[in-house]
This record gives C-alpha cells, structure tokens and sequence, in this order.
C-alpha cells in the first residue's frame, strides 16, 4: 500500500477520535504522520486545510470543537475534508505511477512536481490537458539537468527536442557519444521518443489552437504521453544523480 495512503488514513482517524473522545491522541505519531503528507508535493492541492494549520493534536481539538457540536458532524466534516486527498491516494494509475512518483518526490522542483501531479490527473477527464503537462515535466527535468550542468545553456526559444539535445549531451546520454550499438539504438529510440512528445503536444495538445477538423486525443492517448514523459524523466534525474554521486 502506497504510504503516503497509510499516513492520510492514520491521521484521519486520529483526527476523528480526538473529535469524537475525550482520549488523548499519540502526539509524535500524528506529527509523523502529517509531516509525511505536508512533504509531499504531489498532493499539496488535496490536503486538508486542517491538516496544514493543525500541528498537533491540541490544535486540533480547538480547531473542531469551536465549529460543530455533536460527534456525528464531527465525523463528517472530517470525512469530507479527507474524501478528495484519499480518492487521490486510492485512484488506480498505470503500474508505472508508483515508481515514477517516487522518483519525482525526490527531486526538489515544485514546477516538476505540479506538471506529474496534473498530468496524471487529467488523463482521463482532459487528455489534451495530460498531453500538454506531459510535456511541461520533461522540459522542466531537461532544464534542471541542463542548469546543474557546467557549460550548458538553453535559449528561451528552446523547444522541447532541443532542451533534450542538450540536458541528454550534457549526461552522456548522447547516441554518437557510444560505441556499443546496442546503446546507440536505445538511446536513439529515447530521442525519438521526446521529439515524438513535442510533436504530439503541438498536433494534439491544449496549448494551441487547431483548424476546422481538430484531431481529438482518447484518453488511452494520454496514458501513454504521460507514461513516457514520466519514464523519460525518470531516467534524466536517475542518471543526473548517479553522475553527480560519482563526482
């Protein structure tokens, strides 16, 4: 089960029994667990205010006893502000979400977490949307690869094919910079793969306007958009940190 799902549940539940009992709740055990979901960017838009003003129980105690008088509306009220980041934790992805999300937990960059957040949310309701976010992670983890690089600048007419040029160049990641041909063909089928992406965004996504016969992406469209970008930018920040560990 995904953690960041036991924790939310745990201090849900430690929130509805301090509401509800005059029992006291196990201080370091709701601050461990409302530190574990505050640190994580990917579902910084479906916490709980509460649970961000609330640093510990007697907080939290005076925050619900002051609005609502009987247990039962306690609980719902509790119910409901959880219900949204809960349904977020729960929701059934592609067996790649998990890994890649950890991955990207991280990596300190706000703007590539929100784009993986958004794009995996907008999958299914707004695959034109999850198209466009996917592109959004991958140019942002290029541009971070490329700013932790030493000689390496990019314009900001640099589109995303030509970020990845650069941010893959500056970690060896290069097809004509291996001998082996085996490395060659995967490495080349990575670029083609990015340049794929760019071209499928402009064609497909929401950032532009399109003629009298839109072309209309299904949410299976998406899924693989976002999967790729997802892998893709994965691997940049695993190989970034590998060499910067080296170093």
């Amino acid at each position: 089960m995904d953690e960041l799902l036991v924790n939310a549940e745990s201090l849900q539940n430690m929130m509805i029994a301090r509401a509800t009992t005059q029992d006291p709740v196990p201080r370091q055990e709701y601050a461990q667990a409302r530190a574990a979901l505050m640190s994580a960017p990917r579902i910084a838009d479906v916490l709980p205010r509460m649970v961000r003003t609330c640093r510990d129980p007697a907080q939290f105690w005076g925050h619900i006893k002051s609005r609502f008088d009987t247990y039962e509306e306690r609980r719902q009220f509790i119910w409901g502000e959880f219900r949204p980041l809960l349904d977020r934790l729960e929701a059934v992805g592609t067996p790649s979400d998990a890994i890649i999300s950890n991955s990207l937990e991280r990596f300190d960059s706000q703007h590539v977490h929100a784009a993986w957040a958004k794009a995996i949310d907008r999958r299914d309701a707004d695959p034109e949307g999850a198209i466009t976010m996917a592109r959004s992670l991958l140019e942002s983890v290029c541009k971070h690869v490329i700013e932790q690089s030493e000689g390496v600048e990019y314009g900001r007419s640099d589109d995303l094919p030509a970020l990845y040029r650069k941010a893959s160049r500056a970690l060896n990641l290069a097809p004509d910079q291996h001998v082996e041909e085996v490395f060659k063909k995967i490495l080349g089928g990575c670029t083609s793969v990015v340049v794929g992406l760019g071209e499928l965004r402009n064609r497909v996504g929401d950032a532009h306007g399109q003629g009298q016969r839109p072309v209309k992406p299904l949410p299976r469209h998406a899924e693989l958009a976002v999967n790729l970008s997802g892998t893709m930018s994965a691997f940049l920040i695993a190989t970034l940190d590998a060499r910067q560990g080296s170093q």
